[in-house]
């Protein structure tokens, strides 16, 4: 029997970053972990990806401050196509001004900048959690 990664069970992730460096950083990381990405370097390329992957999209991970832009209102847009779909934020703010500012609801998933590889996945095994209960 294979040993590869039954590519069917794995939760994909959209990672949405203007910082190339960062995407890719967290691209890799997260295929390392059993999850399959997509990327996109802004907004529009976001909502591109929603509009056009063939498959299931379980979590999008953005940054707040995209250019043009923020993470929020892009997350808005991304789950109304897409209304099953998870959202986990990341942002050099602390989520209190985040909130304070009016860029994301109180109830948002922020994970703060600089993060560790096991706390971006700690943030989306939580919600993967939270979406399979009912």
């Amino acid at each position: 029997m294979s040993q590869a990664p039954d590519t069917e069970n794995r939760p994909t992730v959209l990672v949405v970053d203007d910082e190339e460096d960062l995407r890719d950083i967290m691209r890799r990381m997260l295929e390392r972990r059993g999850f399959s990405t997509l990327v996109a370097g802004d907004s529009q390329q976001a909502v591109t990806v929603c509009r056009d992957h063939p498959g299931e999209i379980d979590i999008l991970v953005t940054d707040l401050g995209l250019p043009g832009v923020s993470g929020g209102e892009l997350s808005l847009e991304a789950t109304e196509l897409r209304p099953s779909m998870r959202v986990v934020y990341i942002s050099g703010l602390p989520k209190e001004m985040a909130v304070a500012d009016g860029l994301i609801e109180p109830d948002a998933l922020l994970v703060k900048k600089p993060f560790s590889t096991e706390l971006l996945i700690e943030a989306l095994r939580s919600v993967l959690a939270e979406r399979a209960t009912p």
